[in-house]
């Protein structure tokens, strides 16, 4: 029978676990034999009872437990792991089956070292924008919880409220948010500030978003000269004169807001800086900046990863890993997606047996790794470049 392994995470402040009760449940029902690390579940509020009840093994973490599992599910990619002297990957044995985020372009030492060990590889991050592999996007559920704990984030920090509210005293203006980019996280922050009751404004540099910002009542703040829509739906990189020119525009909207949320990424690439110091210097004191880009370099140029600043009178949070604040729904949502990809794995004609078939387009794009070569051309590159040569696939 198939071993799947569900590690704690180690790497800090990971609160997420890749696997809960009900999705264990189902993975069981795929004929997989699901063991799970004591105490995986504890930063998000699930007990190793409960796993133990969907029929999961509970164990100690161990060399043992990682070199039986077949496929191990993780959230974050693998690391050094202290308590056990060794590299996650060391600990997998040859032709284990690796599904999780591995960041694998920006990672390209990571990536040598899973190729040499042997270990198949399907990153969740390269899960192609695709009707059919909606259930399968990872970026995405945990980009729609990352927007909505922004503006909670944001709103706390503000030194004001949200909405409009007429009192004997008189009349409190509603609050002012400019969204800068309207993917899934930013859909979500605009939704979450209108339910709040501020007034949102949206900018992103792909003009078909504009409907959809507009139906969540929010303006959109068009720059044509200012457009660029990649391959797949994703915002792709300006040149230096149109993210100029953004800027021009944009900034006279940013210094009127009472909170910036930022959500823009390119993927592959550093952030775009959207909010220069220039601008965060003209907000008015007591303002907030929500910097999602800040673990990629952050869109705005005053940014601290993982720290909340105050600069120029204006707050600016540049907390990592948001999802991971909350990690019971994010949980629950990236196991589903995890689910997904095995559910399309299993061989319909053997319960509990993967099969790696190349001729599914989920699949064959999301294997990165696999038989000892990189499989994924951006990831090829990169441990080229490291000056060690990149088995290439065809």
């Amino acid at each position: 029978m198939t071993t799947i392994f569900v590690p704690r995470e180690v790497t800090p402040g990971e609160t997420r676990v890749a696997a809960t009760p009900e999705t264990v449940k189902r993975l069981i029902k795929l004929g997989y034999a699901v063991v799970v690390e004591a105490g995986a579940g504890a930063g998000s509020a699930t007990p190793d009872a409960d796993f133990t009840a969907a029929g999961a093994t509970v164990e100690a973490g161990s060399r043992d437990a990682w070199g039986k599992a077949d496929v191990i599910l993780k959230v974050q990619p693998p690391m050094q792991h202290e308590a056990l002297g060794a590299h996650e990957v060391d600990l997998m044995k040859q032709g284990a089956l690796l599904i999780g985020f591995v960041w694998s372009v920006l990672a390209p030492e990571l990536s040598q070292r899973l190729r040499d060990r042997g270990v198949s590889v399907i990153a969740m991050e390269a899960i192609p924008r695709i009707s059919r592999a909606q259930k399968h996007d990872a970026l995405s559920s945990q980009a729609n919880l990352a927007g909505y704990k922004a503006v909670l984030m944001g709103a706390d920090a503000l030194k004001r409220i949200m909405p409009m509210l007429v009192t004997a005293a008189g009349t409190i203006k509603p609050a002012r948010v400019v969204v800068m980019g309207a993917g899934v996280a930013g859909l979500q922050a605009i939704a979450t500030a209108r339910r709040l009751g501020a007034v949102v404004e949206a900018t992103d540099v792909r003009p078909a978003v504009k409907e959809q910002v507009e139906s969540l009542g929010a303006k959109f703040i068009d720059v044509p000269e200012a457009r660029a829509e990649g391959e797949g739906g994703y915002a792709k990189e300006l040149t230096k004169e149109q993210l100029e020119r953004q800027r021009q525009v944009v900034a006279e909207h940013l210094v009127l807001a009472d909170m910036i949320i930022t959500t823009a990424l390119i993927p592959g690439r550093k952030a775009p800086v959207l909010v220069p110091a220039d601008v965060v210097k003209r907000m008015r004191p007591g303002s907030v900046i929500v910097d999602l880009a800040v673990q990629q370099g952050g869109n705005c140029e005053l940014s601290e990863p993982g720290e909340t600043v105050v600069r120029e009178g204006v707050t600016i949070i540049g907390a990592l890993n948001v999802p991971a604040l909350v990690a019971t729904d994010a949980s629950a949502v990236y196991s589903r997606n995890l689910l997904a990809v095995v559910q399309d794995l299993t061989d319909k004609k053997a319960p509990g047996v993967i099969k790696l078939n190349l001729e599914d387009e989920v699949i064959e794009k999301s294997l990165i790794i696999h038989a000892g070569e990189v499989r994924h051309a951006p990831t090829r590159e990169a441990v080229a470049a490291l000056g060690q040569p990149a088995a290439a696939s065809s």
